[in-house]
């Protein structure tokens, strides 16, 4: 989509088929041409200021919608699955997987899995799997569940509404642990215990009505785990529905779906949206400040951040992983133009990789990508575990950061000096795909692009990318 200019055929045939439309009489509504619109929801032409406002007067559409959305993050993937060398001598332009993504998705979600299935397969044989006769041309469960909330943008309406109307039943408590329990005895005739069991964060016994929770866990996890009891009882017709209508390949699937949405409702049932997405405001995003204000972890407040876009009340659009000391992101999400790999390591130029050095310290980096796009990043190193000395207490990074027209929103921007291009590092999404010429960094060369190597000549890298 090239600046300034806005490409939404799909979502104008959307809207004129939801009214019932021929082409002629929503033409007619919008006050263009038939021909006009053909070309608008064919994308041959982008939609102009005066139909948006009509579009958004006459058919409520949420303009705040078209900023970012699953298009920005299928045409990154897209980008990702076309950059192996499978698909040497065919590089379709970027306007050409915008045509694709804007016009057919279910055409490119199709290549993207199917390209999936032929990486996890090679990386099968190149490993000489010992269960080598066994397929994995499908999506692990594990996989297939991260894609699901990455589609729906980690935003669960009917969740996040449930919850946020039981938070506002309970009333504003300084004490949420009384009121939950409370909540759990009355309506449900459960009683609660603590088990000094250093491997049990929650047990219920339905049975029994006792819910035992781990004396040894961090308060933070008690209470998220009072919230996830809650959840599995208050909530079960609706996470029911919805992976039902996810269509899961396996029921191990569906089952991790289960737990996942489990966990989004305790964690907006004890930051429900309103309130947290204020506050978020209020407080800058200062991500201890608001731990302090929720009464919730690190890791807690960076996921509840990343949730927030419902349409009619949307946070500023972030990225959020959390990564281990191997570089593997175990969890990551991104409402921005900022798309993590699924393959291979993050760049190693990134902040997040850093933070490992300087435990418990939230450390900041402005940060530059290939096309152009500017960020705040911000990475701090927390440490997950409970229990004695003998217990694993595992080391983690959480990697949190905007796009750099909303950083002023953030108390992590102050005194950057945003205005000067010089601060920014050049950072990519990974070795793999990244076009950057003469990067010291750089652990293997971009695997669509051509070698040239000199021998009498050395610079930082061995080779030159040929243009």
């Amino acid at each position: 989509m090239a600046a300034g200019k806005l490409f939404i055929g799909r979502k104008v045939r959307e809207i004129r088929l939801e009214n019932k439309a021929t082409q002629s009489q929503f033409a007619d509504r919008i006050g263009i041409s038939t021909s006009y619109l053909n070309q608008i929801e064919s994308n041959q032409r982008p939609v102009s200021a005066s139909v948006l406002i009509t579009l958004a007067d006459k058919f409520r559409l949420d303009l705040s919608e078209l900023a970012m959305g699953e298009t920005d993050r299928l045409l990154s993937a897209l980008n990702e699955a076309l950059s192996d060398p499978l698909f040497e001598g065919f590089s379709p332009s970027l306007q050409e997987m915008k045509l694709i993504t804007h016009n057919a998705p279910g055409f490119a979600h199709a290549l993207i899995n199917c390209h999936q299935a032929y990486r996890r397969n090679s990386e099968q044989l190149a490993g000489l799997d010992q269960h080598l006769g066994k397929t994995l041309a499908e999506p692990s469960p594990w996989e297939e569940v991260r894609d699901f909330f990455h589609y729906v943008d980690n935003y669960v309406h009917d969740l996040d509404m449930q919850a946020e109307s039981l938070a506002n039943t309970l009333g504003p408590s300084r004490d949420q642990r009384s009121a939950l329990v409370n909540h759990l005895n009355t309506v449900h005739g459960i009683h609660l215990a603590y088990v000094n069991d250093d491997a049990v964060l929650r047990h219920y016994d339905a049975e029994a009505r006792l819910l035992n929770i781990g004396a040894y866990a961090p308060p933070q996890t008690q209470m998220f785990q009072l919230a996830v009891q809650v959840a599995q009882l208050e909530a079960r017709d609706t996470i029911n529905r919805l992976v039902t209508s996810a269509n899961f390949r396996t029921e191990e699937a569906a089952e991790i779906c289960r737990t996942g949405l489990h966990n989004y409702y305790a964690g907006a049932l004890l930051m429900p949206y309103a309130d947290f997405a204020q506050a978020a405001q209020d407080l800058r995003h200062d991500i201890e400040l608001l731990a302090l204000r929720f009464g919730a972890s690190l890791e807690q407040i960076c996921h509840r951040l990343s949730t927030l876009q419902r349409p009619s009340l949307k946070g500023v659009p972030i990225f959020f992983a959390r990564i281990d000391r191997a570089g593997n992101i175990t969890k990551r999400h991104s409402a921005t133009k900022l798309q993590f790999a699924r393959f291979g390591a993050a760049c190693s130029l990134w902040n997040a990789h850093q933070a490992f050095e300087t435990p418990g310290r939230i450390i900041r980096q402005l940060a530059e990508t290939p096309d152009g796009a500017k960020y705040l990043s911000i990475a701090v190193q927390v440490t997950k575990g409970a229990g004695g000395f003998q217990r694993d207490h595992t080391a983690y990074v959480l990697g949190l950061g905007c796009e750099i027209s909303y950083a002023n929103a953030f108390v992590y921007a102050d005194d950057l000096g945003l205005g000067d291009r010089a601060r920014f590092d050049p950072i990519g999404v990974s070795c793999r795909i990244c076009e950057r010429q003469n990067c010291s960094s750089r652990a293997m060369p971009p695997l669509k692009r051509k070698l040239h190597v000199e021998h009498n000549r050395r610079t930082q890298l061995p080779y030159r990318l040929v243009e």
